[in-house]
Protein backbone atom coordinates (compact mmCIF):
# COMPACT_ATOMS: atom_id res chain seq x y z
CA UNK A 1 0.00 0.00 0.00
CA UNK A 2 1.05 3.55 -0.43
CA UNK A 3 0.85 4.50 2.94
CA UNK A 4 3.37 2.42 4.01
CA UNK A 5 5.64 4.10 1.92
CA UNK A 6 4.93 7.10 3.51
CA UNK A 7 5.51 5.96 6.96
CA UNK A 8 8.55 4.62 5.52
CA UNK A 9 9.68 7.88 4.27
CA UNK A 10 8.43 9.63 7.71
CA UNK A 11 11.21 6.54 9.15
CA UNK A 12 8.00 5.62 11.93
CA UNK A 13 6.94 1.64 11.84
CA UNK A 14 3.81 0.45 10.56
CA UNK A 15 2.72 -0.52 14.21
CA UNK A 16 3.44 2.47 15.74
CA UNK A 17 1.24 4.55 13.45
CA UNK A 18 -1.80 5.49 15.25
CA UNK A 19 -5.01 6.41 13.70
CA UNK A 20 -4.52 10.36 13.32
CA UNK A 21 -1.37 9.92 11.71
CA UNK A 22 -3.07 7.54 9.46
CA UNK A 23 -5.83 9.80 8.65
CA UNK A 24 -3.50 12.44 8.03
CA UNK A 25 -1.66 10.46 5.85
CA UNK A 26 -4.90 9.40 3.71
CA UNK A 27 -6.03 12.80 4.07
CA UNK A 28 -2.63 14.09 2.42
CA UNK A 29 -2.64 11.56 0.13
CA UNK A 30 -6.32 12.50 -1.09
CA UNK A 31 -5.36 16.10 -1.39
CA UNK A 32 -1.72 15.69 -3.69
CA UNK A 33 -3.84 13.35 -6.18
CA UNK A 34 -6.17 16.09 -6.75
CA UNK A 35 -3.17 18.95 -7.36
CA UNK A 36 -0.69 16.96 -9.27
CA UNK A 37 -0.54 16.51 -12.87
CA UNK A 38 2.16 13.91 -13.41
CA UNK A 39 4.05 14.03 -16.29
CA UNK A 40 7.12 11.96 -17.69
CA UNK A 41 9.66 12.15 -20.67
CA UNK A 42 12.03 9.50 -21.77
CA UNK A 43 14.11 8.34 -24.36
CA UNK A 44 16.74 5.51 -25.70
CA UNK A 45 19.90 5.69 -26.72
CA UNK A 46 22.98 3.70 -27.46
CA UNK A 47 24.91 2.86 -24.62
CA UNK A 48 28.80 2.71 -25.07
CA UNK A 49 31.06 1.75 -21.81
CA UNK A 50 34.26 3.92 -21.26
CA UNK A 51 37.04 4.33 -18.95
CA UNK A 52 35.19 4.90 -15.42
CA UNK A 53 32.32 6.33 -17.28
CA UNK A 54 29.25 5.62 -19.97
CA UNK A 55 28.04 7.95 -22.72
CA UNK A 56 24.53 7.13 -23.30
CA UNK A 57 23.93 8.82 -26.55
CA UNK A 58 25.63 12.25 -26.67
CA UNK A 59 26.44 12.65 -22.84
CA UNK A 60 28.81 11.69 -21.33
CA UNK A 61 28.78 10.60 -17.36
CA UNK A 62 31.96 9.95 -15.45
CA UNK A 63 32.03 7.37 -12.52
CA UNK A 64 32.16 3.97 -11.49
CA UNK A 65 28.41 3.06 -9.81
CA UNK A 66 26.45 3.74 -13.13
CA UNK A 67 29.07 2.20 -14.85
CA UNK A 68 28.74 -0.88 -12.65
CA UNK A 69 24.96 -0.82 -12.61
CA UNK A 70 25.04 -0.93 -16.12
CA UNK A 71 27.33 -3.75 -16.66
CA UNK A 72 25.60 -5.97 -19.47
CA UNK A 73 23.38 -3.41 -21.08
CA UNK A 74 23.66 -2.48 -24.66
CA UNK A 75 21.18 0.59 -23.80
CA UNK A 76 19.93 2.83 -21.57
CA UNK A 77 17.03 5.06 -21.30
CA UNK A 78 16.80 8.74 -20.24
CA UNK A 79 14.14 9.15 -17.67
CA UNK A 80 12.15 12.30 -16.12
CA UNK A 81 9.12 12.59 -14.41
CA UNK A 82 7.73 15.19 -12.08
CA UNK A 83 4.15 15.68 -9.74
CA UNK A 84 4.02 19.41 -11.33
CA UNK A 85 4.49 22.85 -9.52
CA UNK A 86 0.81 22.49 -8.31
CA UNK A 87 2.68 19.77 -5.77
CA UNK A 88 5.18 21.97 -4.78
CA UNK A 89 2.43 25.03 -4.43
CA UNK A 90 0.30 23.00 -2.11
CA UNK A 91 3.52 21.60 0.23
CA UNK A 92 4.39 25.29 0.30
CA UNK A 93 0.55 26.27 2.07
CA UNK A 94 1.36 23.56 4.39
CA UNK A 95 4.87 24.09 5.64
CA UNK A 96 3.18 27.73 6.35
CA UNK A 97 0.16 26.21 8.51
CA UNK A 98 1.45 22.78 10.47
CA UNK A 99 4.98 21.60 10.22
CA UNK A 100 4.00 18.21 11.83
CA UNK A 101 0.78 18.27 8.72
CA UNK A 102 3.87 19.37 6.44
CA UNK A 103 6.46 16.60 7.44
CA UNK A 104 3.56 14.19 6.07
CA UNK A 105 2.68 15.93 2.74
CA UNK A 106 6.45 16.03 2.10
CA UNK A 107 6.55 12.39 3.10
CA UNK A 108 3.17 11.31 0.57
CA UNK A 109 4.32 13.33 -2.19
CA UNK A 110 7.92 11.42 -2.05
CA UNK A 111 5.61 8.78 -2.46
CA UNK A 112 3.24 9.58 -5.18
CA UNK A 113 6.40 10.31 -7.64
CA UNK A 114 8.10 7.25 -6.59
CA UNK A 115 4.92 5.20 -7.87
CA UNK A 116 4.15 7.39 -10.48
CA UNK A 117 7.95 7.06 -11.74
CA UNK A 118 7.02 2.85 -10.99
CA UNK A 119 4.40 2.79 -13.17
CA UNK A 120 6.32 4.78 -16.15
CA UNK A 121 8.95 2.28 -15.75
CA UNK A 122 6.67 -0.25 -16.26
CA UNK A 123 5.49 0.89 -19.31
CA UNK A 124 9.15 1.37 -20.79
CA UNK A 125 9.58 -2.76 -19.79
CA UNK A 126 6.49 -3.34 -21.77
CA UNK A 127 7.62 -1.67 -24.64
CA UNK A 128 11.25 -3.07 -24.24
CA UNK A 129 9.77 -6.32 -23.86
CA UNK A 130 8.46 -6.26 -27.11
CA UNK A 131 12.49 -6.54 -28.33
CA UNK A 132 13.65 -9.07 -25.77
CA UNK A 133 15.27 -6.64 -23.37
CA UNK A 134 14.83 -6.25 -19.92
CA UNK A 135 15.23 -3.28 -17.85
CA UNK A 136 17.85 -2.92 -14.73
CA UNK A 137 16.45 -0.38 -12.37
CA UNK A 138 16.30 3.21 -12.83
CA UNK A 139 19.19 4.99 -11.08
CA UNK A 140 19.70 8.62 -10.12
CA UNK A 141 22.12 11.30 -10.62
CA UNK A 142 23.18 11.32 -6.73
CA UNK A 143 23.44 7.71 -5.87
CA UNK A 144 26.64 6.42 -5.05
CA UNK A 145 29.61 7.93 -7.62
CA UNK A 146 26.78 9.58 -10.54
CA UNK A 147 27.85 13.42 -10.46
CA UNK A 148 24.41 15.45 -9.23
CA UNK A 149 25.41 17.89 -11.81
CA UNK A 150 24.34 15.45 -14.44
CA UNK A 151 20.87 16.53 -13.89
CA UNK A 152 21.68 19.36 -15.82
CA UNK A 153 22.68 17.08 -19.25
CA UNK A 154 19.94 14.77 -18.67
CA UNK A 155 17.16 17.46 -18.63
CA UNK A 156 18.98 19.03 -22.07
CA UNK A 157 18.72 16.16 -23.61
CA UNK A 158 14.82 15.60 -23.19
CA UNK A 159 13.87 19.34 -23.59
CA UNK A 160 12.75 18.90 -19.69
CA UNK A 161 11.94 22.62 -19.56
CA UNK A 162 9.43 22.69 -22.48
CA UNK A 163 8.23 19.49 -22.09
CA UNK A 164 7.00 18.38 -19.18
CA UNK A 165 8.15 21.74 -17.36
CA UNK A 166 11.13 20.65 -15.12
CA UNK A 167 14.09 22.74 -14.58
CA UNK A 168 17.18 22.83 -11.88
CA UNK A 169 18.65 25.42 -10.13
CA UNK A 170 21.97 26.58 -9.59
CA UNK A 171 22.74 24.44 -7.09
CA UNK A 172 21.09 21.69 -8.76
CA UNK A 173 17.68 21.60 -7.41
CA UNK A 174 15.26 20.13 -9.49
CA UNK A 175 11.94 22.62 -9.68
CA UNK A 176 8.92 21.54 -9.48
CA UNK A 177 10.86 19.39 -6.56
CA UNK A 178 8.87 16.59 -6.35
CA UNK A 179 10.65 15.51 -9.57
CA UNK A 180 12.97 12.42 -10.65
CA UNK A 181 15.98 11.83 -13.39
CA UNK A 182 17.28 8.69 -13.78
CA UNK A 183 19.03 6.18 -15.81
CA UNK A 184 17.53 2.95 -16.61
CA UNK A 185 19.40 0.42 -18.37
CA UNK A 186 18.56 -1.85 -21.45
CA UNK A 187 19.67 -5.73 -21.48
CA UNK A 188 19.47 -8.71 -23.09
CA UNK A 189 19.93 -10.83 -19.05
CA UNK A 190 16.92 -11.35 -17.58
CA UNK A 191 16.72 -9.95 -14.44
CA UNK A 192 16.73 -13.15 -11.37
CA UNK A 193 13.60 -10.78 -9.59
CA UNK A 194 15.04 -11.25 -6.22
CA UNK A 195 16.80 -7.89 -5.15
CA UNK A 196 14.86 -4.87 -5.16
CA UNK A 197 15.93 -1.18 -6.72
CA UNK A 198 16.98 0.08 -3.41
CA UNK A 199 19.08 -3.39 -2.31
CA UNK A 200 20.87 -2.60 -4.90
CA UNK A 201 21.88 0.53 -4.51
CA UNK A 202 25.37 1.82 -3.28
CA UNK A 203 24.49 3.58 0.08
CA UNK A 204 23.58 1.35 2.49
CA UNK A 205 23.31 4.13 5.21
CA UNK A 206 19.93 5.67 3.84
CA UNK A 207 17.07 5.35 5.97
CA UNK A 208 14.71 4.46 2.85
CA UNK A 209 17.05 1.71 1.77
CA UNK A 210 15.03 -1.78 1.52
CA UNK A 211 16.93 -4.66 1.93
CA UNK A 212 15.61 -7.74 -0.33
CA UNK A 213 14.06 -9.77 2.89
CA UNK A 214 12.32 -7.23 5.02
CA UNK A 215 8.93 -7.68 3.65
CA UNK A 216 8.46 -4.02 2.35
CA UNK A 217 8.01 -4.81 -1.38
CA UNK A 218 4.61 -4.49 -2.42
Amino acid sequence: MLEKEVLRYLGCPEQSADSRLKTRISDSLQDLRKACTPRSVWRCFPLEMGTGSVQIGTLEIPGNSLRKHLRGCGQAVLFAATLGAQADFLLERMSRMDIGLAAVYQASAAALVERYCDECEQKIAEKASRKNLFLRPRYSPGYGDFPIECQRGILAVLDCPRRIGLSMTERYMLVPTKSVTAVIGLTRDRPDGTVSKCARCDSPACPFRKEPNDGSAE
